[in-house]
């Protein structure tokens, strides 16, 4: 049976934490005095304000919770207000997720690579022992080798699906196997979610209190500028992070163009469809290139697509000004490289470069 507080790190438990000014009071209407803020305005205004006036955006510091955010993204993601944590990226909830969780020099969190690189990054930070237990050569959970590599010290497992960077979606029963067997938080980030055929997990967070569930408005929401991630769990353990969390973490103009955004999902879905539209059209192009030996079935907005040489093609369309992904080295990915899917432009200008090159090359010969 999973509790919570057998997995927090002790102190973390009676930490008191800090309380702004927008935690005292949280109205919207009165004389703000309480938070130190410039009554002025901002120095990115034309003119600073009056006495007489009394809207003021920049110089005021936004929702600490981003309430109205949450009670948007609710109905949208199938989840309660509460369940809601929204960070600065995704890399906020995998760093606070491990603070809250793991001691360092102690204990450890388990990945299952290749996957994502912060969560590396993320345990090495915070002197954090990492666990790996590669993917299978189909690019799919090894869980038996999984459950065996569990220590009475691990905390976090994190699962990447859709994949970064195979592209895949992860076996959904193999996952269940995890949540089922595992006594730590089963972190699944679905930052590519939205450009798959299957629902997100976050259908199963009543059942499953140890399931946490990370997506982005980096990719589908085109909103990458912005860093905003969204992390999904049970109502416990978002109060952990709402506890740990700096004040003031996601800004405000952010707060208001993810607002218009959620305004917007149609604008959205639009997008991924289009993006889906090129991402099987690019595919087809590029299984006709002689260089191209194989490109990997993908639920994502990217090809994990495998060359005969691909540090040379890489190395010639940088030449190119054309930037792709270079994964020759990473295991299980041995010469590929990572493609997301552009513009239908796009897509044909990195279609030419790569049949003239093979063009090129096959004058050399």
């Amino acid at each position: 049976m999973f509790d919570l507080n057998t997995i927090l790190r002790p102190h973390i438990l009676t930490l008191t934490p800090y309380s702004s000014a927008r935690d005292e009071y949280t109205g919207k209407e009165g004389i703000f005095l309480d938070a130190n803020e410039n009554p002025f305005g901002s120095a990115v205004s034309d003119s600073t304000l009056d006495d007489s006036e009394t809207e003021a955006y920049y110089n005021r510091y936004p929702d600490p919770h981003q309430y109205a955010i949450k009670e948007r993204l609710a109905p949208i993601k199938g989840v309660r207000p509460t369940q809601i944590f929204i960070g600065n990226g995704s890399d906020e909830p995998i760093d606070l997720l491990v603070r809250a969780t793991c001691t360092p020099g102690q204990d450890s969190i388990l990945i299952v690579p290749p996957t994502y690189g912060m969560y590396e990054v993320s345990a090495a930070i915070n002197d954090v022992q990492l666990i790996k237990v590669p993917l299978k050569p189909d690019f799919q959970l090894d869980v038996p080798a999984i459950l065996a590599a569990i220590q009475p010290w691990t905390k976090l497992l994190f699962v990447c699906s859709p994949n970064n960077p195979t592209g895949n979606l992860i076996d959904r029963s193999d996952v269940l196997t995890l949540l089922d067997n595992f006594n730590g938080l089963v972190v699944v980030d679905e930052a590519y979610i939205d450009f798959a055929s299957t629902p997100s997990l976050t259908t199963l967070l009543d059942q499953y209190p140890n399931l946490v569930v990370l997506q982005t408005f980096s990719k589908a929401w085109g909103l990458a500028a912005l860093r905003s991630g969204m992390c999904f769990a049970s109502e416990a353990l978002i109060e952990v992070l709402n506890k740990i969390k700096p004040p003031y973490n996601v800004s405000g103009p952010t707060q208001q163009l993810l607002l218009k955004a959620l305004n917007n999902v149609s604008t959205k879905d639009a997008m991924v469809t289009r993006i889906l539209a090129q991402r099987e059209e690019l595919t087809r192009n590029l299984l006709n290139l002689p260089l191209v030996r194989h490109v990997y079935p993908s639920d994502a907005n990217f090809l994990l697509v495998k060359f005969d040489d691909p540090k040379a093609i890489f190395d010639y369309l940088i030449g190119q000004q054309i930037i792709v992904r270079d994964r020759h080295r990473v295991k299980l990915c041995e010469g590929c490289l990572r493609i997301t899917v552009g513009t239908e432009s796009e897509n044909r200008q990195v279609l030419s470069m790569l049949q003239t090159y093979a063009d090129q090359i096959s004058t050399t010969v």
